[in-house]
């Protein structure tokens, strides 16, 4: 075999004055072109969404109906993998991990990288490996109590939850209806005794049949029973009234005119993300809630469209995470 030896030589390199700067703003140009080059050509191939929660809920109502006006924009398919498992933290790993490609992306409820740091001890990534594209959607939870109980407004629950011990049910431990309910005591000053269920439909249940008196839940779990006069519907948590029930007074409206538990349905990408391919996201993604059939279908779920964009939607969860870390502090809130 032959081998070919190559003799380098020294070659003097004279930088003149000023060329550092040239340097350095060519390559940031460079960069820059490189980014937006990346970002005209994306997407090339399907776009994978894990969603860390059970099918069904309200993620779902979202996303499967803006995934065809998405694929629309970007000409390339949506393609949907639930992957729940602890509160969200499965799946929203996979994602944390996954390359910044533009093909994999987080779509979850605001409360798996607002309250599940607090509460875990071990947690399988950190916030920062996630940067926010957009708050599609937001919802809140509904105060509902027994006829048993004769509770119809927020000032007579407060009364007796002052005057006597009450119980109230939640969907679990960590849940918006856990987390909006201590929110809530600490601005009343009152305590009550948590009663939490495998989710909202046993907690209703026992609601009905009088186990428990109280408890903030989902609207779309407890409207049908509102309507049919077997619970009383006494106010809701956000800021804004409900479009299911329009008549029912906000907690702000009952006397409390600072508090607002809303949650909100946000999508994530992997922090290395291209500022272009994000922004081309969240521009796909914000048309596609401009549609009146999916604000409809929104409205149907309990839930009112956001469309806010990324820095929007950084300093709401950064105000989240502050106030749902406070209550979870305050009530020992573990979870394994």
């Amino acid at each position: 075999m032959r081998l070919q030896l190559y003799r380098y030589q020294k070659v003097k390199i004279v930088i003149k004055k000023n060329s550092f700067k040239t340097l350095f703003w060519a390559c940031c140009a460079s960069g820059l072109l490189g980014l937006q080059a990346q970002a005209q050509g994306w997407p090339e191939k399907p776009i994978r969404v894990i969603v860390p929660l059970p099918p069904g809920g309200p993620s779902d109502i979202v996303l499967r109906n803006a995934a065809p006006k998405i694929l629309q924009a970007l000409k390339q398919p949506i393609v949907l993998e639930n992957k729940p498992g602890a509160n969200g933290n499965i799946g929203t790993t996979e994602v944390a991990r996954a390359a910044g490609d533009g093909y994999t992306w987080l779509w979850t409820t605001d409360t798996t990288l607002t309250v599940n740091p607090h509460v875990y001890e071990k947690m399988p990534f950190k916030a920062s490996d996630l940067q926010p594209v957009i708050r599609a959607s937001t919802f809140s939870q509904t105060l509902v109590c027994s006829p048993k109980t004769g509770l119809k407004t927020v000032a007579e629950f407060v009364k007796k939850a002052k005057e006597t011990s009450m119980t109230y049910a939640t969907g679990g431990a960590g849940s918006p209806g856990h987390l909006t309910t201590e929110l809530f005591s600490t601005a009343a000053g009152i305590q009550m005794t948590h009663v939490p269920y495998k989710g909202p439909a046993p907690a209703v249940q026992d609601m009905l049949g009088g186990q428990v008196e109280c408890g903030f839940l989902a609207g779309p779990t407890v409207l049908p029973h509102i309507r049919a006069g077997r619970l009383n519907a006494l106010a809701v948590s956000g800021i804004k009234r409900s479009p299911l029930l329009p008549e029912v007074p906000t907690i702000a409206e009952s006397g409390f005119p600072k508090f607002d538990a809303t949650f909100s349905l946000v999508l994530f990408a992997p922090k290395n993300t291209p500022a272009p391919v994000v922004q081309k996201m969240y521009e796909s993604f914000s048309d596609a809630l401009k549609s009146q059939d999916l604000i409809d279908k929104l409205t149907q779920s309990d839930q009112t469209v956001a469309a806010e964009p990324p820095v929007e939607t950084a300093s709401r969860l950064a105000q989240d995470t502050q106030r749902w870390g406070e209550v979870a502090r305050k009530i020992n809130l573990r979870l394994e």
